[in-house]
Order: C-alpha cells, then sequence, then structure tokens
C-alpha cells in the first residue's frame, strides 16, 4: 500500500481504489455469508483476543468487525467534566493556528475545508482538533464523548484514501475523504464537532441518530464497517485541559494509544 502512494503507477491504480463504487462493492462482498471465511485468518493476522467480544449473531466479516465489546470493558467516567476518549485508536493533539492543522509529515488541512463550512470553522480558532485513528484491529464503535444538544448530521461525499501516514505525505486525506459530523453544543465544553472519515475499502460509516436529538455521554454514536478510519473532535479555545502527556504531545505528530471512555483531560471551566 505505502509503495501505492509513492510510484506514478501506484497513483494511478489509487485513483481508482479509492472511488466509492470500490468501498460499496467491498462492502457488499463483506456482508455476505461466504465472507465469514475472513474472520479466523483476520484475528490470527492481528492478535485479536475474541473473549473480549460478543460473538453472537455475527453472520458475516462487517459483522465481525464491527462486534460489541462485552459489558465492562470500556466504562465511560460519567462526570461531564472528565475528557474522555469518544474510541479506541491512537491520538494525536493538533493546536489550530490561523484555521490551519499540522498533521503528520507536515501535510495541511485547514478547518473551513474540513467541515466544508468557514463560519463554523470560525468557532475553532486558537482552538483543539483532536484526531483518533484508527487501525483495523481497534474497537470500531464510537460514543459521544459529552452530552448535549446535537443538530442534523451533515454528510459530505468523498472518496476513500487509507489513512495511514505514508498517505498524509502525499494528500490531504481528511479534506477529500467521506465524512460525516455532527455539531453539539456540549454541556462542559461548549460547540464542540465530532467527525467520523471513512478511509479505503470503509463503504460505511453507520451512525445511529442522524437527526437533531439531545444525547448522552458514553451513549453509542455509530461504528465503522471494515477498513482503518478516523474520529475528529473539534474543541473550541479554552475550554479543555488535556492530560499532561497528551498536552506535551500537542503538534508533534506523536501518537498516543488510547481507549474508549480513558480520560483525556478536563472542562477547563
Amino acid at each position: 500500500m505505502e509503495n501505492l502512494y509513492k510510484t506514478r503507477l501506484g497513483r494511478l491504480l489509487i485513483g481508482v481504489l479509492i472511488q466509492r463504487p470500490v468501498s460499496e462493492l467491498a462492502g457488499r462482498l463483506l456482508d455476505s455469508r461466504a465472507s465469514k471465511l475472513l474472520i479466523k485468518p483476520f484475528v490470527r493476522k492481528n492478535n485479536i483476543d475474541l473473549r473480549d467480544y460478543r460473538m453472537d449473531g455475527i453472520n458475516s466479516f462487517n459483522d465481525f468487525f464491527c462486534r460489541r465489546i462485552k459489558d465492562g470493558l470500556r466504562p465511560v467516567d460519567p462526570d461531564g467534566r472528565v475528557l474522555t476518549s469518544p474510541c479506541d485508536g491512537f491520538l494525536s493533539v493538533y493546536r489550530i493556528k490561523d484555521g490551519t492543522v499540522l498533521s503528520v509529515k507536515q501535510s495541511r488541512f485547514t478547518i473551513p475545508a474540513l467541515l466544508r463550512d468557514r463560519r463554523l470553522a470560525e468557532v475553532y480558532k486558537d482552538g483543539l482538533a483532536l484526531v483518533f485513528r484508527l487501525c483495523v484491529d481497534h474497537y470500531h464503535r464510537y460514543n459521544y464523548f459529552d452530552s448535549g444538544k446535537k443538530y442534523k448530521n451533515r454528510h459530505i461525499k468523498g472518496v476513500y484514501h487509507t489513512v495511514r501516514p505514508f498517505a498524509l505525505e502525499k494528500t490531504p486525506v481528511f479534506v477529500e475523504n467521506s465524512r460525516e459530523y455532527a455539531v453539539i453544543d456540549t454541556e462542559n465544553f461548549g460547540r464542540c464537532v465530532q467527525m467520523e472519515v471513512g478511509a479505503l475499502l470503509v463503504g460505511r460509516i453507520v451512525n445511529e441518530d442522524k437527526e437533531a436529538c439531545y444525547v448522552k455521554k458514553g451513549a453509542e454514536k455509530g461504528h465503522f464497517e471494515f477498513g482503518g478510519s478516523t474520529v475528529i473532535v473539534l474543541v473550541p479555545k479554552n475550554r479543555a485541559l488535556l492530560r499532561e502527556d497528551i498536552e506535551k504531545s500537542a503538534n508533534t505528530n506523536a501518537e498516543i494509544p488510547v481507549i474508549m471512555g480513558e480520560c483525556i483531560g478536563k472542562a477547563a471551566k
């Protein structure tokens, strides 16, 4: 995969693979009963401990990929002032300067381009971008990091680049990929954005609540189907104090492993 992004011929092939119909076809194949044959090799290759998961009702590879974890293995602190990770993954933190986020390997993307909404992007001037990168062996369900009033989801059609770091060296992945986000007037962190970004061979981002509603911290927001993927949380200036080790990693391209429900900071006010 890395060589595809670094060679001319490879980039031509990537131009085909990232298109929506290819990911949708892959999604249909992985929904089939025959795809169950892929589960055991996938488990072995990625050293997944099946004892952690509920394995009832698995009729396809996608059923397995978005399997639920057993009760009690991802506790979420109910205290709203505690900022918790919405998912399992590798967390990178960026301070937004002049509307720009400096991402992996010096690749840049702007908040207006990410949101396709310049007015909303102004809310995050000098704020935080929390980028959670999920690999195929991570738990692929995610929850709300705080309670509050959620507005109708916004979906942005796009393509499906991989979200692995080598791809970010070559293209502004986050502003080209298919993505969906919710604006949430949270109870403890102000007006935030919680966004899901699809990746190569991820045909679907499946969110539970599409319309405006009140959401509760720790409630399931949705899940990704097969592939690596990303959750991005935008927080306004001076609304969150990050955990010391995470604060020190800001704008360094460091990735800190976190799990759903883990404390990553607290409310500033």
